[in-house]
């Protein structure tokens, strides 16, 4: 199975540790980012992946190179010119996902137990365009979903500001998890071009194709976003030995 790292993104909240290092290098209880995701994925039956990279992209390709590509049959998909977004990011790298099938991608940033193959397979069941991994928690920014789970709309908790571009009743707020699920069609329906968020291309075809949501609930998830996130992740990765 195929999946995609979004790796390419400056860190900025995470300087000093990242003036030097991109994100994916900065370690969590021993262990960089990246070799925990890509030992995740592996874990979980994906082993093909593409990573975009941007910041400090050498040192990426240099710690990859050194570990052998952690197993996996590794591609890289490089910003260094530009940097795309998730939208531009992912639609640069299309003709990697070649073989027809649905793929993973997963922010680098992003350390869960959310189990990636079930998630995988309820995707594969539901026949859905895109199936996104949510959860109830504190956010400013959050997806609208109807009581079927099906994508409504998204809404800035913080300023009330709120897109909804089909007229649903709202079920649901809920975070999203930085992990999801993707039908190769979507590239058929992508026609922004340059720099774009992948939520705007979702939001673009709520009114007419199924983008579900799929709530991991109770399960451990963490955005490493700044210097505070870190420290309780370290913090919890340490506690619990992982």
């Amino acid at each position: 199975m195929k999946a995609m790292v979004f790796a390419a993104g400056l860190g900025t909240r995470l300087k000093p540790l990242t003036d030097k290092i991109p994100k994916a290098m900065v370690k969590v209880n021993g262990k960089t980012m990246l070799e925990r995701l890509l030992g995740k994925l592996k874990s979980n039956g994906f082993d093909e992946v593409i990573i975009n990279i941007h910041h400090h992209a050498a040192l990426i390709r240099e710690y990859l190179s050194e570990n052998k590509n952690f197993g996996l049959n590794i591609s890289l998909s490089d910003e260094s010119e530009r940097l795309l977004d998730t939208g531009g990011g992912l639609k640069k790298a299309k003709d990697f996902f070649n073989d027809g099938r649905p793929f993973l991608v997963h922010n680098i940033d992003i350390l869960s137990d959310v189990d990636l193959a079930e998630l995988y397979n309820f995707h594969l069941q539901s026949g859905s365009l895109a199936t996104l991994a949510v959860q109830a928690r504190e956010t400013d920014r959050v997806l609208l979903f109807d009581k079927n789970l099906d994508m409504a709309g998204w809404k800035n908790t913080a300023s009330g500001k709120m897109k909804m571009p089909f007229i649903k009743e709202v079920f649901a707020e809920l975070g999203f998890c930085g992990i999801h699920v993707i039908s190769p069609e979507l590239f058929m329906h992508m026609k922004r071009d340059g720099v774009f968020s992948i939520i705007d291309i979702y939001l673009d075809l709520v009114p007419y194709k199924s983008i579900k949501g799929y709530d991991v609930k109770d399960a451990y998830w963490a955005d490493i976003g700044n210097h505070q996130d870190l420290t309780e992740v370290e913090k919890y990765f340490r506690e619990n030995n992982l």
